[in-house]
């Protein structure tokens, strides 16, 4: 399902990713009850121990974290190229399919959303529909500043779809006279617990994948 040489929204194998968060996430609740509890039972080694431990699994996790950060690199696709958007068993793929000329003040893309058939894992019907994760999209300038979707036609981009299924989103977006070297960019909407999922485009530090226009 992942592959490097793909534009992706992650740069680490999403399942190991999620296994990796939930597996840090219980050993650190296992080992703050453990430490709570040998405390109280007056077992002040064996409480000292559950408190290295957790520092110890801590630094090795934000360690990955953070290798898998540094080792992202900020990417511009071209016209036509797709990014990746890893759904745990199955994956989305979107791409900029037209541009037209500014018109009365408004810049409108269109934007394709597709359903990857050949990346569903293999316990997954061919049936079964998949509601897209909640994503955001902004126009970047060439001096960092973002635009948000002033108006969204055609299909909107939350709706659930089958494999192999793909349907176009037009944007418009009301932009300054001054806005030039604009991109877009495309990701889930950034929140818990993304920030700390290894290899994910919205950890701490990552570089981000855009749209060439």
């Amino acid at each position: 399902m992942w592959s490097a040489p793909i534009a992706s929204n992650m740069n680490f194998p999403a399942p190991l990713a999620v296994l990796g968060f939930v597996a840090a996430s219980g050993g650190l609740f296992v080992a703050l009850a453990a430490a709570v509890i040998f405390w109280f039972v007056r077992k002040p080694g064996f409480a000292r121990a559950a408190v290295v431990l957790i520092a110890g699994g801590a630094a090795f996790y934000f360690a990955l974290l953070l290798a898998f950060s540094a080792g992202s690199h900020e990417t511009v696709l071209a016209r036509g190229q797709e990014k990746y958007f890893c759904e745990i068993n199955c994956h989305l793929a979107y791409s900029v399919v037209d541009v037209p000329a500014q018109a009365n003040g408004t810049f409108v893309i269109t934007l394709r959303t597709r359903f990857d058939e050949n990346s569903t894992s293999p316990g997954r019907s061919k049936d079964a529909t998949l509601s897209p994760s909640p994503r955001e999209v902004r126009l970047v300038d060439t001096a960092g500043r973002q635009y948000a979707p002033a108006s969204v036609a055609g299909t909107p981009l939350s709706r659930p779809f089958k494999p192999a299924e793909s349907y176009t989103t037009q944007l418009g977006f009301n932009l300054p006279k001054d806005a030039t070297g604009l991109r877009l960019l495309i990701n889930t909407t950034p929140g818990w617990p993304d920030l700390v999922v290894i290899g994910d485009e919205n950890s701490w530090l990552h570089k981000q994948t855009y749209f060439a226009l």
